[in-house]
């Protein structure tokens, strides 16, 4: 398996991927489609992805994660949103999904990023340094689940903003 940069070649396959890693996914009303792969193309779209990555193996996208500026208190910051990632079903459990988040971190710290966010269980956030951040908070979510990662000391306090792409 290789991780690298989304090529143009790769957006069918992004899409699909996305879609089938959400179908069904246990967080989603029961009978609602997944609507993650359309964010992932509104964020393109507007570009406004800071990272695009995927895994491939035997020439085939099998995972993706995606990385986009957040707002924090309404302004700019060097703050990231990680969402979605995404791993098609039958590859799911054999550490894809850690590899890019692992690969994603490495990369926007090696870009200067001061940190990210994201929704998620924290369980599973939780080993890559992820946790509960009563500074920051996300509208309308309970705090548990809403998860930072300072890669510096210091963390802003505030009400964090995702991309308009997250609510069109």
């Amino acid at each position: 398996m290789i991780i690298r940069a989304e090529k143009d070649s790769d957006i069918t396959a992004i899409e699909t991927l996305t879609y089938s890693a959400f179908k069904d996914h246990p967080h989603h009303e029961s009978g609602a489609e997944p609507t993650e792969h359309l964010i992932v193309n509104r964020l393109r779209d507007a570009n406004a992805l800071t990272l695009s990555l995927v895994a491939e193996a035997n020439n085939q996208v099998i995972g993706h994660i995606a990385f986009s500026p957040v707002l924090i208190n309404g302004e700019t910051t060097n703050w990231y949103g990680l969402a979605p990632v995404s791993v098609l079903p039958d590859q799911q459990n054999k550490g894809i999904g850690n590899s890019l988040i692992n690969q994603g971190l490495a990369q926007l710290k090696e870009r200067g990023a001061e940190g990210f966010v994201l929704l998620g269980e924290p369980e599973y956030y939780g080993r890559f340094g992820f946790k509960a951040q009563p500074e920051l908070t996300l509208t309308d979510v309970p705090a548990e689940y809403f998860l930072a990662l300072p890669i510096k000391n210091s963390i802003p306090a505030g009400e964090v903003n995702y991309h308009a792409a997250f609510f069109e």
